[in-house]
């Protein structure tokens, strides 16, 4: 038989049972669909989390102490008292171009939570960071209404605030008329100045929900005069990086007297390294969840043998027919396999158009990014899933003796 007579026949043995053939493609399709979207949503969550730290900057160093920093009590123990606590002595030095020729800015930060209000309606600020104007280009922080504080409303302790969008709609409703506006914060009044742009969230905790206010004011009305959380450096440039944290290091330990024999306090945050890191976990993530996928491939393959073996046996007495008037055994072979293919082929066909609609809408808060690689991978192993799977009871089809077959009832 021709290439053309042996197509012909496949289809008419997949048609002949279309409830058999439909239930085995949607076994392939499911396969073939789950793996496209499964890789597609792995690299939208990497890319989430790489085009954040991107958005950050490749040159920012965090410092940070070892023991966690930050936080303080008045008339308590805390970092305050301890040798290696950061201090804004250790910030302006870090400023210092003489000393630290690679640093292009610094930005001191303090943290603490309070509850906001406006009038009868309150919230909840988890995180309100009191720091330098610095902070904002540093950390890609822009203002999107109104506009940020000056050093001159550091230095004058100033009770101005920034608000994310997030703690701006909850308290106003509409951010743009929070502008101009007085709070409280704790028992203290703020008058808002602006309302930051909207940052994308990859974890648990909503990045705008935040508040920022000058380091002084917080210091005076807030957090106390404690050490600090972190100081966040900005190196001249991406190649300066390791540099700067060079400079960091020596920096900071000199001015703490730091003995050359003793493990360094301080814990300094590459955002590059960080970023490799996150490629790294994402790649292992995505390649995970490509594997669970493939198992439902796997499954839908022996959907396949399964499926396969019963036509072989159906048809057990035209195979005699075909072989007693001549049917060569690689033409009942061919034929087999060839059906065994199509059905696979069709379910990843199917497969992949249900992945192409499914990823165009957020799943489980992350956007999906398509792969095209997979979707030629999918259908690449949808195909030899089908050769794979459809080859024994092809073999054992095509090993039929005609009169066995024959008489088989």
């Amino acid at each position: 038989m021709s290439p053309r007579d042996l197509m012909g026949a496949a289809l008419r043995g997949l048609t002949a049972n279309k409830l058999r053939s439909l239930l085995t493609v949607l076994g392939v399709s499911i396969g073939v669909g789950a793996v496209i979207v499964l890789v597609a949503v792995g690299n939208g969550s990497g890319k989430a989390v790489q085009d954040r730290l991107e958005a950050m900057g490749t040159n920012l160093l965090t410092v940070s102490t070892t023991g966690g920093g930050g936080g303080f009590v008045r008339g308590q123990a805390g970092p305050a008292n301890q040798q290696y606590s950061l201090t804004l002595d250790d910030a302006a030095a870090l400023a210092d171009k003489n000393l630290a020729p690679d640093i292009s800015s610094v930005a001191p930060v303090m943290t603490s939570s309070g509850t906001a209000t406006n009038g009868d309606t309150s919230y909840t600020v988890n995180q309100v960071i009191g720091t330098t104007p610095a902070y904002l280009p540093a950390t890609n922080t822009p203002v999107q209404i109104g506009r940020s504080f000056t050093q001159a409303d550091v230095d004058t302790s100033q009770r101005v605030i920034l608000l994310g969008q997030t703690a701006a709609t909850e308290l106003f409703t509409r951010p743009a008329s929070a502008v101009g506006q007085t709070i409280k914060l704790g028992a203290v009044d703020f008058t808002v100045l602006g309302v930051l742009a909207s940052k994308d969230s990859t974890g648990f905790n909503d990045p705008n929900a935040t508040a920022i206010v000058p380091i002084t004011t917080l210091r005076a009305t807030q957090a106390g005069y404690g050490a600090l959380n972190q100081i966040v450096v900005q190196a001249t440039g991406q190649d300066r990086v390791d540099t700067a944290q060079a400079e960091v290091t020596q920096l900071l330990t000199a001015r703490h007297q730091v003995p050359a024999d003793e493990t360094s306090p301080f814990r300094i945050t590459n955002s590059a390294q960080i970023l490799q890191t996150s490629q790294d976990t994402a790649a292992t993530f995505t390649a995970l969840l490509a594997t669970v996928a493939a198992i439902s491939l796997v499954v839908g393959g022996i959907g396949v043998t399964n499926i396969m073996l019963v036509t072989v046996t159906e048809r057990t007495r035209e195979i005699g027919i075909r072989k007693a008037l001549g049917a060569r055994r690689r033409t009942i072979l061919g034929q087999f396999l060839i059906e065994a293919t199509l059905l696979s082929l069709i379910g990843g066909a199917v497969g992949v158009g249900a992945a192409l609609i499914v990823t165009r809408f957020q799943l489980a808060g992350v956007h999906p990014v398509l792969v095209p690689s997979s979707i030629g991978l999918a259908l690449g192993v949808s195909a030899a899933v089908g050769l794979f799977f459809g080859s024994m009871p092809a073999h054992r089809a095509a090993g039929l003796r005609p009169i066995d077959a024959l008489r088989h009832e």
